[in-house]
């Protein structure tokens, strides 16, 4: 019996059981595209985050490895927003001068730092628990969408 659980537990926390919740599990990005459109300017934390990763769960599969699997999916949506808006504000910056494209490369490069940091520290504070990756997996989506937003609120001046 022991030799059954042992087997089934350690299936179900191998890499490639994580890589098959993440082939099970995929966003809608036009869904993060409309929470970023509509999104009000200010608004760092829109009510429609995190909708893509929730309506990503496949009923039966609400397991760890499946949650996070559908948060990193919408984080990588809302990293290519932000991509988007931090080359976008790059080219809006270029005709104003080397001093402001350096500001903001400086500044998503301390952005991204933060962004670690924050997020490991929020893993920390649940210990051990499973629970853990989620939190850190959710702190890295909200605060990707937090600075694609904000990136976009830089253009006007």
């Amino acid at each position: 019996m022991k030799a059954v659980v042992c087997g089934l537990i350690c299936a179900l926390t191998s890499p490639a059981f994580a890589q098959d919740a993440q082939a099970r599990q995929q966003v809608d990005a036009t869904t993060v595209a409309a929470c970023f459109d509509g999104a009000a300017r200010g608004a760092t934390a829109p009510d429609c985050l995190g909708r893509a990763s929730e309506a990503c769960q496949i009923p039966g599969y609400e397991d760890t490895p499946g949650i996070v699997a559908c948060i990193d999916a919408e984080t990588a949506a809302w990293h290519g927003i932000l991509v988007e808006q931090y080359e976008y504000l790059m080219r809006f910056y270029r005709a104003r001068g080397p001093q402001l494209q350096n500001g903001l490369r400086d500044a998503q490069r301390a952005w991204t730092g933060f962004r670690d940091a924050e997020c490991a520290l929020d893993q920390a504070r649940w210990g051990e628990g499973s629970f853990r990756v989620i939190v850190a997996a959710h702190c890295r989506m909200t605060e990707t969408a937090e600075r694609a937003l904000e990136l976009r609120d830089k253009k006007e001046f």
